[in-house]
């Protein structure tokens, strides 16, 4: 993929976000990484979706250096570039404050895996980041909410959990390429809303049966999957 070709995915990606309801104004981003050319591309700080294109959006490289783009990228690059550097598999992240999920976050719950739709994209529970210290906080902000996250992770595959709920903050997901990153956001915020309601209605209800979790999460993933005409949010935009 050439830069242009990243930068047109990333426009896209983003202006998707207000189309599946996951963000109000400006409030969320998707940035991307090309490996072999070490740099990143992500949306302008406060820039409105609308306003987006390739001669505006954002690159730097892996120490957050600008390297195009007449704006300041998003303040949430820093977090970026930690679970880039941190997470190998990962080529593309968005950040939301999407109602439900955004709940659980502030909450400060873990969302567990309830039933078949979790289970179908996310492995065991989605995890709820401890909250920040106020040494953290006063700190390298951006830096050490990525610091926090890889931390939640330090026993969980970030393939099999493609996403994080930030304690008091919002959500991050991610994936091969923008709209598989994409696509997690919107299943996250479908799992929330889902387990919200299943929880108003039966406060006691436990997680499902790992035989039944594993059932539906390996049907779809790993060496064994024959459920594979899923499109795992490949097709969900326009990739031109």
């Amino acid at each position: 993929m050439t830069l242009l070709e990243l930068k047109k995915a990333v426009v896209a990606a983003n202006k998707e976000l207000p189309k599946q309801n996951l963000v109000k104004y400006s409030w969320g981003n998707v940035g991307a990484i090309d490996r072999e050319k070490g740099v990143v591309v992500i949306k302008p700080v406060g820039m409105p979706y609308e306003e987006l294109t390739v001669d505006n959006v954002s690159v730097t490289d892996l120490d957050g250096k600008i390297l195009e783009g007449p704006f300041n990228p998003s303040v949430d690059l820093p977090i970026h570039l930690v679970l880039f550097k941190a997470f190998p598999q990962v080529n593309a992240i968005v950040h939301t404050h999407s109602t439900y999920a955004t709940m659980w976050a502030q909450a400060g719950f873990d969302i567990p895996c309830l039933g078949t739709t979790h289970a179908d994209y996310f492995y065991k529970s989605i995890p709820c980041t401890r909250q920040l210290t106020d040494k953290e906080i006063n700190g390298n902000f951006e830096v050490e909410t990525g610091n926090v996250i890889v931390e939640r992770f330090k026993d969980l595959d970030p393939v099999a959990v493609p996403g994080v709920l930030v304690a008091s903050h919002g959500v991050f997901t991610w994936g091969s390429d923008v709209w598989d990153a994409v696509h997690k956001s919107v299943v996250l915020e479908e799992i929330a809303k889902m387990a919200l309601g299943t929880r108003l209605l039966n406060p006691s209800i436990g997680p499902v049966p790992n035989s039944l979790m594993d059932r539906h999460y390996f049907r779809k993933h790993g060496a064994n999957a024959y459920f594979d005409h899923d499109d795992h949010g490949h097709g969900m935009v326009d990739h031109d």
